[in-house]
C-alpha cells in the first residue's frame, strides 16, 4: 500500500521518471490494473500470514497458548495443512493467472492504418514511416487517440523497447521483425528508453513519442516530408559546404542535398527535434556545438567521430544545422 501511495504523491507532484502506474493508453493502463491487482494481492497475503505468525506469539505471552499434542495426524492439522498449504495458495494462483489474461487480451493489438519502422541502433533509435516516406531519430509522432503499429528491428545488438506511460516492453532483434502499439489518450510528450543492457551507453539511448492532435500530426508529417530548405544566410551557406566537405556528409543524410549516408541519423529536419544524442543533449545551439567537437566527451563510446573544427567555421556548421526544419 505506501508503494501505491508514492506512486499517487509522484503522479500529484508531476515529477519522477515514467511510470506505468501513470498511464496515458490503453495499452498501458492494462499493465497498470494487472500490476495493481498483483500488489494488492501480495499486500494482502503477507498481513495474513504476518497475523498467523504473531498471533500464536500474542496469545503464549497472555497465557492463553496451548501445546499442540504430539500427534502430526490430528484432523485440525490436516485441515491447516489442506486449506493454507494447496487450496489457498492454488485459488490465488488461479485468481492471478484468470487476472493476466484478461490483461493479455486487452493486448492484443487492434486494426490501425498507422504504421511506424523502428530501428534500435548502438546508441540510438532510428524511426521510418513507409507510408509515408519519412526518416527521422528518437522521436516519434503519433496522433493521439489512434493506434499505431510498431514494427521493431535491430540494426545490431538486442535492444528494448518501452515507453512506460504508453506499453509494455517489447525487444528490437537483429534479423527479425517484432511488433508492438502505441496510443496516447491525449496530446502529449512521452520518455521512452532502451530496457535491455545494449553496450557501454545503454542508459543514455532514450527517445520521445509525441502524441500530436491529428491537425497537428498532419503539419508535422508534411513537414517532414519536405526536403531541406536552401539556406538564405550567408553564414548558414557557409555551413552548408562546411557539412558537404566534412565527414559529416558520410554518415549523414540530408535530403535535397548529395548527403545521402544512413550510418547516422537521417538530420533533414533535425532542428525540428527536442533533443540530440538519443535524449542526452536538450538541442540548442551550444550542445549542437559541443557534440560536434567532441561527442566521445558527452557520450563516452558513441560511433560518431570528432570533428575538429576552428571557431568560425563551428558556428557556421552550427548555423546550418539550425536551419534544418
Amino acid at each position: 500500500m505506501m508503494f501505491l501511495a508514492l506512486q499517487a504523491l509522484t503522479r500529484a507532484a508531476g515529477g519522477g521518471p515514467p511510470s506505468t502506474f501513470d498511464a496515458a493508453g490503453p495499452g498501458a493502463e492494462s499493465i497498470a490494473r494487472l500490476g495493481t491487482g498483483l500488489i494488492i494481492a501480495a499486500v494482502i497475503v503477507f498481513v495474513v500470514v504476518v497475523v498467523l505468525l504473531v498471533l500464536p506469539v500474542l496469545r503464549r505471552a497472555d497465557g492463553e497458548f496451548t501445546p499442540a499434542p504430539e500427534s502430526d495426524d490430528s484432523p485440525r492439522d490436516l485441515r491447516w495443512i489442506v486449506l493454507g498449504g494447496g487450496l489457498v495458495p492454488m485459488l490465488i494462483l488461479a485468481g492471478v493467472f484468470a487476472f493476466s489474461l484478461a490483461a493479455m487480451r486487452e493486448q492484443r493489438q487492434p486494426a490501425t492504418p498507422y504504421q511506424v519502422d523502428v530501428i534500435g541502433h548502438q546508441w540510438w533509435w532510428e524511426v521510418r514511416y513507409p507510408n509515408e516516406g519519412v526518416t527521422t531519430a528518437n522521436e516519434i509522432h503519433i496522433p493521439a487517440g489512434r493506434p499505431v503499429r510498431i514494427h521493431l528491428m535491430s540494426a545490431d545488438v538486442i535492444h528494448s523497447f518501452w515507453v512506460p506511460q504508453l506499453q509494455g516492453k517489447t525487444d528490437a532483434i537483429t534479423g527479425q521483425v517484432n511488433e508492438t502499439w502505441l496510443q496516447a489518450d491525449h496530446p502529449g510528450v512521452y520518455r521512452g528508453e532502451c530496457a535491455e543492457f545494449c553496450g557501454m551507453q545503454h542508459a543514455k539511448m532514450a527517445f520521445v513519442v509525441v502524441a500530436d492532435s491529428p491537425a497537428d500530426y498532419a503539419v508535422w508529417l508534411a513537414n517532414q516530408q519536405r526536403t531541406a530548405v536552401v539556406p538564405t544566410d550567408s553564414s548558414a551557406l557557409i555551413g552548408q559546404n562546411v557539412f558537404l566537405s566534412q565527414s559529416c556528409s558520410y554518415c549523414h543524410t540530408v535530403r535535397g542535398t548529395s548527403a545521402g549516408s544512413s550510418v547516422g541519423p537521417d538530420l533533414t529536419h533535425l532542428a525540428s527535434r527536442r533533443t540530440i544524442a538519443a535524449g542526452t543533449l536538450d538541442l540548442n545551439r551550444g550542445n549542437l556545438a559541443a557534440w560536434i567537437l567532441n561527442p566521445d566527451r558527452l557520450k563516452p563510446g558513441t560511433k560518431m567521430p570528432p570533428v575538429p573544427l576552428d571557431g568560425a567555421t563551428l558556428g557556421a556548421l552550427v548555423a546550418y544545422l539550425e536551419t534544418l526544419r
